[in-house]
């Protein structure tokens, strides 16, 4: 639904679920923004090929699944929607 709502506005989006952290940082370096579930783990390397990353977006509560340290290190936004 969410992504769906991005298209409509004209903003690519790429859905891929259930990928490793090696499997997220193969594939995140040119991504503008990344939203996550709680059991996607967006750790220091994920953040570090990272390379165009602007915002991380945390569908639920909480943002204890994303290095806070390492994201706001490289300029980038971090921020969750508590009703998903």
């Amino acid at each position: 639904l969410a992504a769906e709502v991005f298209q409509r506005r004209g903003i690519e989006v790429d859905v891929k679920t259930g990928l490793t952290p090696e499997d997220l940082s193969a594939i995140i370096g040119d991504y503008d923004g990344l939203a996550v579930r709680s059991s996607t783990k967006v750790r220091g390397p994920v953040i570090e090929a990272a390379k165009n990353l602007k915002v991380i977006g945390r569908a639920g509560i909480g943002v204890d699944n994303v290095d806070l340290n390492a994201a706001t290190a490289k300029g980038i936004v971090v921020m969750n929607t508590p009703f998903g």
